[in-house]
């Protein structure tokens, strides 16, 4: 396998379409996952998903074959959602003091607590206010230190942990809310 995405890749620096088509059938699954995660929206998430691929398909060259090639295209997705935001000024620097820290492990333990799919979680995050979204994304699911999310978006390292406790605040203040609906109607 390892061995035919090479060839793939070379032949998509080579600018061959079947290659191309290959590629975003192996990995648009994934990828599409990553742009639902980021985006307000379906459509949203469409158009980004899109205009990732395609930055992809021009910066392939660039590839080197160090690390993994679905990183690098995940790595894509991401900057292309997190650009996308940037242009709709969704992404505005607010200094925020960090009000109360949870550790990961708090924050899991109660979602295993509650038993939701993970289609019915996204809508959750996907009602976050996107500041909060977007560093709760990056954080929880790409799994990136603050300092790196702080780089990324052009926030403090303060900044990030403080959306970071409030998106995981909301969230959890959603989910009560959904578990409180859930055992009204049964």
């Amino acid at each position: 396998m390892e061995s035919d995405l090479k060839i793939l890749i070379e032949q998509c620096k080579q600018n061959k379409r079947t290659a191309q088509t290959e590629i975003y059938n192996l990995f648009s699954a994934k990828l599409f996952s990553v742009c639902l995660r980021y985006s307000d929206n379906y459509e949203d998430a469409q158009d980004t998903f899109q205009d990732g691929f395609i930055i992809a398909f021009h910066k392939i060259s660039q590839f080197q074959f160090k690390g993994s090639f679905e990183g690098w295209l995940k790595r894509i997705m991401i900057n292309t959602c997190i650009e996308k935001h940037r242009k709709k000024n969704y992404l505005f620097v607010v200094d925020e003091e960090l009000t109360k820290e949870e550790t990961t492990e708090e924050f899991d333990e109660e979602l295993e607590t509650t038993a939701y799919s993970y289609e019915e979680l996204l809508e959750l995050i996907k009602e976050l206010p996107p500041r909060y979204r977007q560093v709760f994304n990056l954080y929880v699911f790409e799994e990136y230190p603050h300092q790196k999310i702080a780089e990324m978006l052009g926030i403090s390292e303060g900044t990030s942990k403080s959306n970071l406790s409030r998106a995981r605040e909301k969230l959890m203040e959603s989910i009560n809310k959904k578990s409180k609906e859930k055992i009204a109607t049964k």
